[in-house]
């Protein structure tokens, strides 16, 4: 018998700075539970909240801000498997996530706190220029970031 894949319901926040649109920069956090893994903030979609609801409480849980400008969603949910090599499998009782994602700025007064939350999700963040963010990133979340960043370049959102 086939098996069929089941996919986490998830958001991600591909996080301008505040410095946008003088200083195009995207936020990167390094992960606190895997070695070297570096990506945007994501997380599930908790019962009963809606994508955009979620995407401002997993900002609060894992950047300690959801001070932002929401100022775009990609139209497709994307989906991806967990890589055989990671521990995700065992962690959730999916194949993989379903994302949905978006595109915010940082507002002028926004302030980043790893430690805002009981288990932080990244150790470390920086900003980078696009081009820099695509080598940073985890290998198997390179596709992905491309799709979305150059859809929401096309539509003239960056």
């Amino acid at each position: 018998m086939e098996h069929k894949k089941s996919y986490r319901p998830n958001v991600a926040a591909v996080i301008l700075s505040s410095k946008y649109p003088n200083t195009c920069e995207f936020f990167v956090g390094h992960r606190s539970d895997i070695k070297n893994a570096w990506q945007f903030p994501q997380g599930g979609i908790d019962e009963g909240e809606t994508p955009k609801e979620a995407l401002i409480r997993e900002l609060l849980e894992e950047i300690g801000c959801n001070n932002v400008e929401v100022l775009g969603e990609y139209p497709e949910w994307i989906s991806y498997d967990f890589p055989q090599k990671t521990s995700s499998k065992k962690l959730y009782d999916y194949d993989g996530q379903t994302q949905k994602y978006f595109l915010v700025r940082l507002k002028e007064d926004a302030d980043i706190d790893l430690c805002s939350y009981y288990m932080p999700e990244f150790k470390e963040y920086t900003f980078l220029s696009y081009e820099k963010l695509l080598k940073k990133v985890t290998y198997f979340k390179r596709p992905v970031y491309r799709k979305v960043i150059d859809y929401f370049i096309k539509e003239g959102l960056i």
